[in-house]
């Protein structure tokens, strides 16, 4: 049986390409237990290509049809060959972080097989201090980040003594089970109360058109009621906001959650915005260096996600919000409480729609960025804003895979015409992780940008103690 795609969801196959792939990605850094036989990866492989049944959205893969690019629905592969979807690779030495980076960023240029099921797993040995990667990479159409962090956290244990592991994909196979037995034993029809529901929620969403057009009138029109509320298509022209190519870059930082969170409560702020600070003062610096910082402000497009706390489902739960970054403000203080405002008006303005309309409001709302990248006017007009940032809550606990201590998970993200950089943080255990996704001929130093992110941090943590010492 074929399940039709949401249209948010069905964008994302949309607009991909060989240039512009739409695959989401996880790195995982693991060091091996102390007692790890010479074997240890080997056997964890094995344990991955083992598995005799799947679960969504492992084993869905696009259904061949006529109307397979107008209308593509899901269907169940539960022939997976698994040879091809796990993989066992292994960096040059010395498998320092430089080498892990060219992999990843090879790996993450990549197309997916649309003729499969879309996802990849890798697991790669060879890094340097006794440690290993876990790189999976699956379409965003499938799940969104906060989803797919919450899909492959399930494998992972708190316990370091526990060394079986159940891969991912195989979990949630017994809830498979039973709703497919329960599904057999009813009446195929839908039963009238069935019926019933689905009235009631077309009747929802028509009810929700007014509230949905309103607040999509308001922050296209331009009016902001203060000057530090982004619009779209306000953004000035940049270096990042070009034609992309098919080639990426990927690039790491981590820093202690405890510093970020102590500038917070100094200066009033919210952790996302000392996150979107330390990103507005990186870039300040990197395209100075460049020449090309423009004037007027960057703007940043911020993904919210509405996925509720345990929610699996499949697909896109997230809406958007836009911040200014007050690139054009040289004090790091300032820079910040600008960019609160920014967030704060952002905020209020999508927690005005009620949470059954933020589906309607995202897909309108990115409605012309995505008609810009299937018409190819991306990265050759004006840019609805100049990059994105994501900030994206994990597990505030250690973890283990086999054995096995995380010790970092770094996001790995798209990118899209008009939009050559994407930086993503993930919390764990303690600390906050960037990654950064560029596009490699328009940010051919994007590692010096990462490293400025380290500076901007220092730079924000003295000038917000100075202040508060006044």
């Amino acid at each position: 049986m074929a399940t039709l795609l949401k249209p948010l969801d069905a964008s994302w196959l949309y607009v991909e390409s060989r240039t512009t792939p739409m695959h989401v990605a996880g790195l995982n850094i693991f060091s091996l237990p102390d007692d790890a036989p010479p074997d240890f990866l080997a056997r964890l492989v094995a344990q991955l290509k083992d598995a005799k049944s799947f679960a969504p959205p492992w084993n869905l893969r696009l259904k061949a049809s006529l109307l397979k690019s107008v209308a593509p629905a899901w269907e169940i592969d539960d022939g997976l060959d698994l040879d091809y979807h796990v993989r066992h690779s292994a960096l040059p030495h010395p498998g320092g972080e430089r080498e892990l980076g060219v992999l990843v960023s090879r790996l993450h240029s990549h197309e997916l097989d649309l003729n499969r099921p879309l996802w990849e797993c890798h697991v790669i040995e060879g890094l340097e201090n006794r440690r290993f990667a876990l790189y999976i990479k699956i379409h965003h159409a499938l799940i969104d980040g906060v989803g797919g962090i919450r899909l492959t956290a399930r494998a992972f244990s708190t316990s370091p003594s526990q060394r079986g592991i159940t891969p991912p994909w195989s979990i949630g196979t017994e809830m498979k089970k039973r709703r497919a037995r329960r599904d057999e034993a009813a009446d195929n029809t839908p039963p009238p109360s069935t019926l019933d529901r689905l009235r009631e929620q077309l009747a929802q969403q028509v009810e929700l058109v007014p509230q949905v057009f309103n607040a999509l009138t308001k922050i296209w029109s331009g009016k902001k009621p203060h000057d530090a509320l982004a619009t779209p298509f306000k953004a000035p022209k940049s270096v990042l906001n070009d034609r992309v190519d098919g080639q990426r870059r990927f690039a790491t930082q981590q820093y202690d959650l405890a510093r970020l969170k102590a500038i917070t409560e100094k200066a009033g702020v919210t952790l996302n915005d000392v996150v979107l600070a330390i990103c507005a003062g990186a870039l300040r610096r990197f395209l100075k260096e460049l020449n090309a910082l423009p004037r007027r402000s960057l703007t940043a497009g911020l993904p919210v996600s509405v996925r509720p706390k345990g929610d699996l489902e499949l697909g896109t739960a997230i809406s958007f919000m836009l911040a200014d970054l007050g690139t054009s403000i040289a004090d790091p203080v300032k820079r910040l409480h600008w960019i609160h405002e920014s967030t704060l008006g952002a905020k209020e303005h999508l927690q005005s729609l009620p949470k059954s309309g933020l589906n309607n409001y995202t897909t309108l709302f990115m409605a012309p960025y995505i008609m810009g990248i299937l018409t190819g006017a991306a990265g050759r007009i004006k840019p609805m804003f100049n990059l994105a940032i994501s900030n994206v809550p994990g597990p505030d606990q250690t973890l283990y895979l086999g054995g096995a201590k995380l010790e970092a998970m770094y996001p790995v993200s798209v990118l899209m015409h008009g939009q050559a950089l994407n930086i993503t943080c993930l919390s764990y255990a303690g600390k906050l992780n960037f990654g950064f996704t560029g596009a490699r001929d328009a940010l051919p130093h994007m590692q010096r940008l990462a490293v400025y992110t380290g500076e901007a941090l220092d730079e924000l943590e003295a000038a917000v103690q100075k202040a508060a010492g006044r």
